[in-house]
């Protein structure tokens, strides 16, 4: 197919895919559309486009050619570098809050459902599903002689154990992934019936998802009670292709073939070992030097891309990736408290702390950023949601957001609280990761050169450095998120009041929210997340967005770009190429 063919058909299948009736609440699929052993392209495109997550980028990848491989595994050993990290703190999926670490456990652990790079939904775990014409019951009929790697047969029992634990916010931080079910019953072994409270198209290609999902991650009972939480966290057990032998807290991972996995054509590697290292030099020596063959882990640092694709042992793949980078901003600081957010605009620009934050994201020139700190990989961020979110992504924001970059209007708001040129404003902390020093020393000029404020740059271990986040113990912090592939990644998981990243574990009696809490942008937040018409929830999540972009939820930084690095003796078929994941029971070596 030559190029000009093959962007035609996509763009036919892109406007195909949102040619529906809004008011049907399957979003225009007969029923027998969303039954079987595996949804069409064609459906699964269009329940992607009613839940908004659709662009032509999408659809592209699932139409060019994929590497034919031959069945069995190519064996071999593959060593991997999860970058920006000195450790893997947990790979619990009801733990899980870092994408680095569910990039692992996805080829451990098996989900009901699982997305491949076609945009094809496919049954992991569930081998056929039936819904009611209504859209608020799904029968799933799970495989049968799946086995976990302690030797436990997995049936209905597992999943049930799985969904009453992930929905106790005690146990998950995802437990609003599947606030939306209303009961699961368990009809007979391998048969269970999930009844909904409201339709939701999301439902099968979300929050029954392997990776992204994680409630509905399959965990062991049996693995849990005999482990204990503590271990199960470093060496879970699971039905994926990949067992863990090896993980001892701040060390590598070391991953085997599971040889009683489902398909027996996958994994095609025997042994992978991922070791987290942390800091640029680190990485690129270690790469350069043969010493790792492959990628993973926390975004690659800007600075090595260039350096990287000159290397003709190396491969390089780019593409748009999911997500939002922030300076977050702490309320509780003196200099920047804001005490309540649930006040008219107006009302707010008048107090002093939060002229400081707006001045802040003011003064945030995000395409010189892009320029110096990311070399041009990557988009201006005014709101957490991502272009790669096609119908829900607000290219006006740019224009309309009080964010927008204003150097002159954040110089007056600085002087209005009380530090005309920066005088008198005390020196802060701005905490990033090793890995993202040198995006912290651009910010940290662009600050200095915009408001005349000094802000030191405090680079920390990841680990050390998301528990201050959770704890609200710093100034400023850069950081966000990745895989965010549907609107409640960015702001249910991320802009609302209960949002499990903000403040989880602060002092409540000193701290009422963490980093944010208002109640419009919280109902709008809800509202999108059922609303079947998904005109009316892109209107909703526009509201949320804008709301939390004006009222300065933080200061948004950039949209990244997804870049995987590895040798070029490594095979990574299109099928495993996943923006935000590494699918590596596909992957082998030449």
């Amino acid at each position: 197919m030559d190029n000009e063919k093959f962007i035609k058909k996509a763009k036919n299948e892109l406007k195909e895919a949102y040619d529906y009736d809004s008011e049907d609440p399957l979003f225009g699929l007969a029923k027998e559309d969303i039954s079987g052993d595996r949804l069409s392209r064609r459906t699964t495109l269009r329940l992607l486009a009613a839940g908004g997550a659709l662009t032509l980028a999408n659809v592209l990848p699932g139409l060019r050619p994929s590497v034919a491989f031959a069945g069995g595994h190519g064996g071999g050993e593959l060593k991997c570098a999860w970058s920006g990290v000195g450790e893997i703190v947990t790979l619990d999926p009801a733990k899980i809050n870092q994408v680095l670490q569910f990039q692992i456990a996805s080829n451990v652990l098996s989900g009901l459902m699982h997305i491949d790079n076609s945009l094809v939904a496919q049954g992991d775990l569930a081998e056929s599903w039936t819904v009611s014409s209504d859209g608020l019951n799904y029968t799933i009929k799970l495989k049968e002689g799946v086995t976990f790697h302690n030797g436990d047969m997995f049936n209905a029992d597992d999943v049930l154990f799985t969904f009453n634990r992930s929905k106790d916010p005690e146990q998950s931080i995802h437990s609003r992934v599947i606030s939306n079910v209303k009961e699961l019953q368990k009809l007979n072994d391998y048969e269970v019936k999930f009844t909904l409270s409201k339709p939701q198209a999301s439902f099968l290609t979300k929050a029954l998802e392997r990776a992204s999902g994680r409630a509905m991650t399959i965990v062991s009972q049996g693995a849990l009670d005999s482990m204990g939480a503590a271990q199960y966290g470093l060496t879970p057990v699971g039905t994926g292709p990949y067992k863990i032998v090896e993980h001892k807290q701040g060390g590598s991972v070391v991953l085997e073939r599971f040889a009683e996995y489902y398909d027996p054509g996958r994994p095609k590697l025997d042994k992978i070992t991922i070791t987290p290292v942390d800091g640029a030099e680190p990485l690129a020596a270690a790469l350069e030097a043969g010493d790792v063959q492959y990628v993973g882990g926390n975004p690659i640092p800007s600075q090595l891309i260039d350096r990287f694709k000159s290397n003709s042992n190396l491969k390089v793949d780019i593409k748009p990736g999911p997500g939002f980078q922030s300076i977050w901003l702490n309320p509780w600081r003196d200099y920047m408290r804001v005490d309540s957010f649930d006040k008219p605009l107006d009302e707010l620009k008048k107090e002093k702390g939060f002229q400081v934050r707006l001045a802040i994201a003011k003064a945030l020139d995000r395409d010189l950023f892009i320029k110096q700190a990311k070399f041009g990989n990557g988009y201006p961020a005014h709101g957490s949601i991502n272009p790669a979110m096609g119908f829900y992504f607000d290219e006006d924001l740019a224009n309309v957001s009080e964010q927008a970059y204003d150097p002159e209007g954040a110089r007056e708001l600085l002087a209005q609280a009380g530090y005309p040129g920066g005088k008198g404003f005390p020196e802060i902390k701005l905490q990033t990761t090793p890995n993202t020093k040198r995006d912290g020393l651009v910010v940290a000029n662009i600050l200095k050169q915009v408001l005349g404020i000094n802000v030191i740059v405090d680079p920390k271990d990841f680990s050390v450095g998301i528990e201050e986040f959770d704890t609200m113990d710093y100034d400023l912090r850069l950081g966000g998120s990745g895989g965010d592939y549907d609107p409640d990644d960015g702001l249910v998981d991320w802009m609302q009041t209960n949002s499990k990243f903000n403040g989880r574990k602060r002092d409540k009696s000193k701290y009422p929210f963490g980093f944010y809490s208002e109640a419009e942008s919280d109902a709008a937040a809800d509202a999108q997340s059922l609303v079947a018409d998904p005109q009316e929830r892109r209107e909703l999540v526009r509201k949320a967005n804008r709301i939390t972009s004006d009222k300065v939820t933080c200061g948004f930084l950039y949209h990244p770009v997804d870049v995987l690095v590895h040798h070029k003796s490594v095979q990574v078929p299109e099928e495993a190429r996943i923006p935000g994941l590494h699918e590596l029971d596909r992957i082998s070596l030449a």
